[in-house]
Parts: structure tokens; C-alpha cells; sequence
């Protein structure tokens, strides 16, 4: 024995920093703790709202984000005399670099603003983005949503004050039955599985609806195994048997949803199930105790739910709920006709339903609390009925999601757990108007910030952003004929588009932090083949001049004119603000940033402060003063100044000039530092009398206009029924006293498919695709452990799943005579490929599925050209088409929801039969990516140290 104990670490050599994870989008707070300039290691932040110190194997595994050998170096240029594609690059500075691109977009924007398309991928800073695209002018921006999961988001956003995804939570501690539908266990990972735990101990029941058994499916006290896309049959199934059970709450719908409302019901008429409006706007009911008609945002009546007709001038009239319990009493809706088609036994449909009645009528739940409802009723307790529930990219990524979300919440509205103790509440900054007050701009000029948003909520035809002829304006046709209600835009879209200059030529691609070569276009072969193309007239690109912003060397960094390598998320300053997408809790307000915890050891850049630069090169009146001059200085200097409107800004602690104000106050220039002091998030706790009710809840109506979250203090009514899907439908039906359709298909879509009543139908695709040549559902999620292809690279995570198999029913797989881990081809009506399939018990009989973006181009992601992600993981895009198949004597079609456009990703279905003898190995192969300059060549092992290893031998 020696007197010396070994010295495991050295303490004085190590600093603990605060900030925000970036390996998902549930953006937990991480204590970072840092030696010798390097990640010693990466915790949970205990005192954090969101992860409550629970932090996830991507968390942890930031430390090998980091330090991945794929990180981009250095500014690049297209090497002169190259084919794009090659992979050939030259350095180049970062002066010259945007010298080179503000000369290029100087030209676009004093010519023809929309020829740059600026399109992003899960940047968590799309309040800045849409910024910047809206200061430069062009239509032709929008994020990620598109392609993920706007469907949640809009089927929320038109029925209720807030939604599934970053808009909602269930009331975790208070629920006793939680229903999650289409949830992978990477969304909301760490806050998902506090609540699961708590759920668990407290004996509440889960079930969980999912055509696969995996994350928090294989912890449900019931396995629904549905199959893919009947998820909203499903709901209005549920919808069936509470109705004609009678169990639903009748005071809710009278008091806080549109269902006694007054629609007139008239055939053929402009205004044909519009509601009838009195002299100041307001819809009409039938006052059931004074037997007449009155005004239903008034105070003191007493609408009846039921009841048809005739106004003083003789129109017929009924009532919302009159024609949900004629539509959904229908036998088409019973359990036993749904039954087939989903997949769920009628039993465990109405099981299902008379569970949730049941607890949401018998074991009501109340909080003793004073407050004052819009219309000045007091109230001393919240009524809470504890259901709830969840969706996500499982009901959304079908051509029928924006429905099938509406019948899911329809589901809670009819049980009365709409912002209530124990149901489904709204997390600041919501809930607002239905749809938020937010129009996109119609219209661009050169040299003139556009008049609004790129994005916005159309209630009507008017809003489209389209010509004088019906044509769309915007490269990926949102907020056309085509997809009216496209809230987010169609990233999907935008390359091939493009490509066929449909509906006109672009110059310049800005692509952000979207892997469009790879794995976030369907058809990814084709896409690959659109970016290389070039025009048969002129030999120039069909696409002039792509830029990337990239921190890693992705698949679309091969395809890039300019390259301009992005900081990681601990290098650079961020916000997570209320203007975006902030951490807020059901219970309180709260944002975050990050900040450099780290220096970039190479020659790049935060996108963000990239940004900030262009616009002041740029002259972008929001960003310079009147003289021309930079109005900031860098991205956190803009933070901390810019305004939305006075006292209002991207963060929301610690303003006002001494940063003694939250909420709103005047800038403070210690803004940054008071952050970091408080371990980069801020919080806001709402008292008790603000937290449930809120969009009827008249002192949290009128904090939400303090705050500048709404911009009256007026309730906000549930939309069961919609009149701008109606308004649109008049449209389609060529009866609208404004703009209608010329083209036959698009005049069908609106008829079809924009009913003001949540409906189900056959997810578009299916409709053309024969079933019996292709009998399985195919669907793709993403796993606990990875997100999107950020972290298929990470070589702590890479030892956890480095391949993904094709996941079958076992019982269904040994009938077919297909072997576990044996090659199989896969085959859609759009492509073919070979990969290695694995028999489990866990998964709905007519369905397989597969972990996404395992798969990885050969070269990429700085991995060697054999690793096995090159070699045995696949994607299953490969078989997807972003077009509908085609139908003679029509355009050819977007493959999406035809409401918003949603990208249909789980709407594929295939054909499954073993490979010959010999036949092993992913197909199709690609071609390998070179590497970029400076990129070190690929390990086998990834290892570092902050300070010398201990020899623990003894």
C-alpha cells in the first residue's frame, strides 16, 4: 500500500457551464462540465423545467457531437470547372464568401425576390428565419413542419386554441387515463418518459395506439395495434359510441365551443354552411328558455345544442351539434363497421370509449380556486375531467393527418378535457384565436420587406397566395389550390419543383440544416439526379446555385455550390424564445439560450450571426438605421435590442434597462449574462387562478395581451365545426362569392376533402395503389437513441444501433416463408430495394417498419466508405414518391395531405419476398462521397481525453 490514493479527477482544472441540449427538439437543460477546453461530460440539469436532470442517450452523447470527425472546417466553393455532385471543393474565405453570396442575392432582391428559395430543416430559430426571409422579400421560405408533422399543428390550430406537438401537454400530474397515438419515442423523449413514470406510479391507465410495440408502447398497460392511417377512423368510431351512449359533456360544448352556433343549411347557396352572423359579426343560436334567437357571444343566454330553424326571412338554420349527431350516428361509424379497416376488435372500441366516459364523468376531479370566466361568471374551482392524450408523425405523416387530428381532439372536446385539471392544457405562448390572426404575404416587389409572414393561417380563398390566373406564387406551391391551409410550407416540394421550374425558374437555393440529397426528400434517387440536372437549352444547372449551411458533411453537402459550416450547439449563442419554439411547461412560461461554452477550433461560423450579417450587407430596413448603418452588431447584440413591438422581444426574463421586468419591459443590455447567471433558462410560473380555462379564463386573457401573446382579451371559442374548411369547400363547389378554382382536380380536392366536420378517408396514395399487389403498410420512425441523421455519426451512439432491419410480424413473416435476418426486396409501385429483415411479435400483422436515417451514402458523415450504416442500414425513401402516382387527364399531384400539404411518408405501401440465394447487402448502392478538405480520415475508434487516463490495474 502507498500513501497516495489515485486521483481520478482534478477539479481545479474543470468549469461547469449551463445551456441547452441540441441533439433533439425537446431542448432539455444540460450541465456541461469542461477541461482543457474539451467536454469532460454532459449531465441533466436538475433545476430545469423540461428534463428535471433526466437526460437521454443523445444528451449524454453531445460530448462525440462535438467531437465528430464529420464537422465542417471551413468556408468551400464548388472547385471551378467541377460537375456539381462531385464532391470537389476548394477553400475559401469567409470575406469571399459572402461578398460572393450578398452580390448574388443584392441581384435577386432588386430584380425578383422570390428567385431565392430559402428553406430550412430543424433549426429551433424560425422566428429569425422568417425574419430575414420576410425582410428580403421573397415568398419562398418555410421550416421543417411541412414535412414533419404540421398536420398536428393545423389540425389543432383550426379546431382549438393550441394542438398537439410544442402547443400542448397533458396535465401530467393530475391525468388517471392517458391515450398516446403515433408517438416514436424520440419526440419529447426525456419529458415523455417523466411523465410515463409518473403516470405509472400514481396507477393511471396508458394505452397506447401504434401499429408498432417499441419505447413507450412496450410500457402501456394496452397495445392498440392499428394499422397505418386509420387512426381517424378510429377516433370517430370512439365518437360513435359517446354520442350514442349520450355520454358527453353538454355544459362544455354550450359554453366554450361552437356547437350550439346557427349554420345556414341551404344547398347551393354562397353561403351555404357559413354561420348566420348578426350586424356585428357574431354567429347566432336559439335561445332555448326564451325561445328565440340571439346572439351567441352574448352573455346571459342559454344556447340549445340541438335544433333546426327558419330565420325571420326564412332560411333554414341548425345547429353544429345537430349535424354531428346526424353525420357521426351513422353506421359507418360503428365499432363494427370500423372494425375491418382498422384492424381493432369492436369490443376494444367501445371499451375504450366507456373507459374514458367513465373517468372523465365519474371520477371528476376539482380544484378548490377563484376566477372569472369572459363573460364575468365567477367560479370557485376548476372542474378537471383527467383524460388526455397525445399524437404525433404516426397520425400526422398521412395524406389524411389534418382530419385524423381533428377526430383525435374531437375525442377530448365532446369529454370536456380541453385545458382543464387532469386533461389536455396549452403551454404559453397559447392558447390562441382559432386560427392564430396571421395572414401570409401575398405579395413580393423588389427591394420591399414582404407586407407579413411567409407563413401564415388563411380562413378563406382570399388569403391564397396564388396569380390572377389561380397559379401558385411560392416554388413549393403552399397556400395554393393545391394545399390551401399549408401553415408551414412544403419543404418536399421545393427541389423538384425547382427543378421542373414549376411554376417558374429559381436562382439561388438556401438550404439550412436540411438533408434534401439524402434522407429528407421521398425519392431520393430522383432527387439526387434533379440537383445534378441541368437545362437541355442553355447547359446551366436547372437549380443556378445552391448554398448549404451545415455543421457536419451531410449527403447535401456533397451537392453544394457554397458551403458554410455552422457552429455546434456548444459554440455558438441561441435563443429558444416565446416568438418560436419556447420550453414552456402547461404551468409556466419559460425560454432558454445557449452560449458559447466553447471556442470553435475551426474556421466557421453560427448561422445565426451569418444571418444578422447578410441583412445589415443587405440593407434590410428592420436591420440598418435610416443612414444606412448596421442596426446590430452581431446575432446577440440583435437579441437583446430587437423588438417585435415596444417592451416585447425574443426573450422574456430579465428586461427592462436594471433587468427587473419579465414578460415585457424595455431591452436590457445584461440581458445574456442574467441568463447565464440563471443557468440559461428563465421561468414563470402562472398562480392558480391562471393555469386552466385559459382561453376563457378572463385574467389570464388579459396577462395573454400583456405578455403581447393575443392581441385582444376576447374568449376563444373551440371550433368543432369550421367555417374556413367550409369557405373553401363553397369554393370547390364553384358557388363562392369569391376566388374558386378553375382546374377539375383542384375544384374535387376541396369538395372531398375539406369537410368543416372532422371525417376519415383513404389516405391518398392508397386510393391509386393497387392493394393486393402491395399488401403491407410500410411506415418509419425514429428511435429513442437517434434523431432525424444527426446522430447515426456519433460514435458513442453508433455502438447501440449502427443497422436498421425491416421489422415484420413473425407469425406473418414464417407464413410468407421468410426467414429472420434473412435479405429480402421490398418493392413499392415507386422503387425496389434489398435489406435484411427481422421477425418480431410487436407489430401490427399487415405492417413492417423501420428505424429512419440509419442509413447513410457511403463517404458521408466523415464514416468509412464499409461502415455498416453504408453497407447494411437502408432508407426506406427510396421507395417513396414525393408525387401521387399518375391519373390520366391530371397534373401530376403532390404525394400530401391535400389540406396542408403534409408530406405522406406512411402512406406506402409494398410488397415483401426473400432475395436469391447470394443476394445480400443493402441495394441500390450509391456512389461514395469524396472527402472535403481538411476532413480527417476516418477511425475505427473515436476516443479522447481531457487530462491523462488513469491506469485503474492494480
Amino acid at each position: 500500500m502507498t500513501d497516495s490514493a489515485t486521483v481520478f479527477e482534478d477539479h481545479k482544472n474543470q468549469r461547469i457551464e449551463y445551456s441547452t441540449c441540441y441533439m433533439c427538439a425537446c431542448r432539455c437543460g444540460i450541465k456541461v462540465t469542461i477541461e482543457n477546453d474539451n467536454v469532460r461530460f454532459i449531465q441533466g440539469n436538475r433545476n430545469h423545467p423540461t428534463n428535471q436532470g433526466v437526460l437521454c442517450a443523445k444528451g449524454s452523447a453531445g460530448i462525440m457531437k462535438q467531437n465528430s470527425p464529420a464537422k465542417l472546417h471551413q468556408p468551400l466553393l464548388r472547385k471551378p470547372g467541377t460537375e456539381r455532385g462531385a464532391g470537389a471543393f476548394v477553400p475559401i474565405t469567409w470575406e469571399k464568401a459572402l461578398d460572393m453570396l450578398t452580390e448574388r442575392l443584392q441581384k435577386i432582391r432588386s430584380t425578383d425576390p422570390d428567385k431565392l428559395a430559402f428553406f430550412t430543416g430543424r433549426d429551433q430559430m424560425q422566428a429569425l428565419t422568417g425574419l430575414w426571409a420576410q425582410q428580403f422579400g421573397t415568398l419562398n421560405w418555410s421550416a421543417h413542419g411541412g414535412f414533419c408533422s404540421v398536420n398536428m399543428a393545423a389540425g389543432g390550430l383550426y379546431m382549438l386554441p393550441f394542438a398537439f406537438w410544442e402547443f400542448g401537454d397533458p396535465d401530467w400530474d393530475r391525468t388517471k387515463y392517458f391515450m398516446l397515438w403515433g408517438v416514436a419515442e424520440d419526440h419529447a423523449s426525456n419529458p415523455i418518459k417523466i411523465a410515463l413514470e409518473k403516470l405509472k406510479r400514481r396507477g393511471a391507465k396508458f394505452v397506447a395506439i401504434n401499429p408498432a410495440r417499441t419505447g413507450y408502447q412496450a410500457i402501456a398497460d394496452e397495445w392498440v395495434a392499428i394499422r397505418p392511417g386509420t387512426d381517424g377512423l378510429l377516433a370517430l368510431s370512439m365518437v360513435h359510441v359517446l354520442l350514442k351512449r349520450e355520454l358527453f359533456d353538454w355544459d362544455f360544448l354550450i359554453r366554450y365551443t361552437n356547437a350550439p352556433f346557427l349554420i345556414f343549411d341551404e344547398p347551393g347557396r354562397s353561403d351555404h354552411g357559413l354561420f348566420w352572423r348578426n350586424a356585428d359579426g357574431h354567429p347566432m343560436i336559439w335561445d332555448g328558455n326564451d325561445q328565440h334567437f340571439a346572439d351567441g357571444m352574448a352573455s346571459g343566454t342559454h344556447p340549445s345544442l340541438l335544433g333546426e330553424h327558419l330565420t325571420p326571412d326564412g332560411r333554414k338554420v341548425r345547429t353544429v351539434m345537430s349535424l354531428m349527431v346526424e353525420k357521426y350516428l351513422d353506421a359507418a361509424f360503428s365499432p363494427e363497421q370500423v372494425s375491418p379497416i382498422t384492424g381493432v376488435p369492436a369490443e376494444t372500441i367501445e371499451r375504450l370509449a366507456l373507459e374514458m366516459a367513465h373517468i372523465a364523468f365519474e371520477e371528476t376531479i376539482e380544484i378548490a380556486c377563484e376566477w372569472t370566466d369572459w363573460a364575468g361568471r365567477k367560479h370557485d374551482k376548476f372542474i378537471g375531467r383527467p383524460v388526455s392524450m397525445y399524437a404525433m408523425r404516426g397520425v400526422s405523416a398521412h395524406s389524411n393527418g389534418f382530419q385524423s387530428a381533428r377526430a383525435i381532439h374531437l375525442i377530448q372536446i365532446l369529454l370536456g378535457t380541453i385545458d382543464c385539471p387532469g386533461g389536455f392544457c396549452a403551454k404559453p405562448p397559447y392558447p390562441k384565436p382559432v386560427p392564430p390572426p396571421i395572414k401570409p404575404a401575398q405579395h413580393s416587389a423588389p427591394n420591399q420587406p414582404l407586407d407579413s409572414s411567409p407563413l401564415g393561417y388563411p380562413t378563406g380563398p382570399e388569403d391564397l397566395v396564388i396569380d390572377e390566373q389561380g397559379n401558385p406564387k411560392r416554388i413549393d406551391k403552399a397556400f395554393s389550390w393545391e394545399t390551401p391551409l399549408s401553415i408551414q410550407g412544403l419543404l418536399h416540394m421545393v427541389i423538384t419543383n425547382a427543378h421542373n421550374y414549376d411554376p417558374y425558374r429559381i436562382d439561388t437555393l438556401i438550404l439550412f440544416m436540411a438533408n434534401m440529397a439524402w434522407n429528407s426528400s421521398m425519392n431520393t434517387v430522383e432527387i439526387q439526379k434533379m440537383l445534378m440536372a441541368k437545362d437541355a437549352q442553355d447547359g446551366e444547372y436547372r437549380i443556378p446555385f445552391i448554398v448549404v449551411s451545415d455543421a457536419y458533411h451531410s449527403e447535401m453537402v456533397n451537392f453544394a455550390d457554397l458551403v458554410l459550416p455552422d457552429t455546434t450547439y456548444l459554440e455558438r449563442y441561441d435563443t429558444l424564445s416565446m416568438l418560436d419554439r419556447p420550453i414552456s411547461e402547461a404551468d409556466a412560461v419559460c425560454d432558454s439560450i445557449r452560449h458559447p461554452i466553447l471556442p470553435p477550433n475551426r474556421d466557421v461560423r453560427a448561422w445565426q450571426e451569418v444571418l444578422v450579417d447578410l441583412a445589415g450587407r443587405l440593407q434590410f430596413p428592420a436591420f440598418v438605421h435610416e443612414n444606412g448603418e448596421k442596426r446590430y452588431q452581431d446575432y446577440k447584440d440583435f437579441i437583446v435590442n430587437y423588438q417585435k413591438e415596444p417592451g416585447i422581444g425574443f426573450l422574456s426574463g430579465w428586461r427592462g434597462k436594471n433587468g427587473d421586468q419579465h414578460l415585457r419591459g424595455e431591452p436590457n443590455p445584461r440581458q445574456w449574462e442574467a441568463y447565464i447567471e440563471h443557468q440559461s433558462f428563465f421561468q414563470h410560473h402562472l398562480p392558480m387562478n391562471l393555469r386552466y380555462f385559459r382561453f376563457v379564463n378572463q385574467e389570464y386573457l388579459e396577462f395573454a395581451v400583456e405578455a403581447a401573446y393575443i392581441p385582444k382579451a376576447e374568449p376563444m371559442f373551440i371550433e368543432i365545426y369550421s367555417e374556413p374548411l367550409q369557405r373553401f369547400r363553397l369554393a370547390g363547389e364553384g358557388v363562392y362569392d369569391g376566388p374558386c378554382p378553375q382546374q377539375p382536380a383542384d375544384r374535387a380536392r376541396l369538395v372531398k376533402y375539406f369537410d368543416p366536420l372532422p371525417f376519415w378517408y383513404e389516405p391518398l396514395e392508397q386510393q391509386r395503389v393497387d392493394a393486393a399487389e402491395y399488401p403491407f403498410f410500410a411506415v418509419n420512425q425514429r428511435p429513442m437513441m437517434m434523431y432525424h441523421s444527426w446522430d447515426s455519426q456519433n460514435a458513442w451512439l453508433r455502438q447501440i444501433i449502427a443497422q436498421n432491419f425491416l421489422y415484420m410480424n413473425r407469425q406473418r413473416g414464417e407464413y410468407l416463408g421468410i426467414a429472420d435476418k434473412s435479405w429480402v426486396w421490398v418493392e413499392s409501385h415507386n422503387g425496389k430495394i434489398r435489406v435484411q429483415v427481422k421477425l418480431i411479435e410487436g407489430c401490427q400483422e399487415d405492417t413492417v417498419w423501420t428505424w429512419n436515417a440509419i442509413g447513410k451514402q457511403s463517404g458521408a458523415w466523415a464514416l468509412s466508405p464499409d461502415a455498416p450504416e453504408a453497407t447494411r442500414g437502408f432508407l426506406m425513401n427510396h421507395l417513396i414518391s414525393e408525387l401521387l402516382p399518375e391519373k390520366k387527364g391530371e397534373r401530376r399531384l403532390t404525394n400530401s395531405d391535400p389540406i396542408t400539404g403534409q408530406a405522406a411518408w406512411y402512406d406506402l405501401r409494398v410488397r415483401i419476398y426473400p432475395a436469391a440465394p447470394g443476394e445480400e447487402g443493402t441495394w441500390p448502392t450509391f456512389p461514395t462521397i469524396k472527402p472535403l478538405p481538411e476532413e480527417p480520415k476516418p477511425v475505427d475508434r473515436l476516443r479522447y481525453h481531457t487530462h491523462p487516463p488513469v491506469n485503474l490495474k492494480s
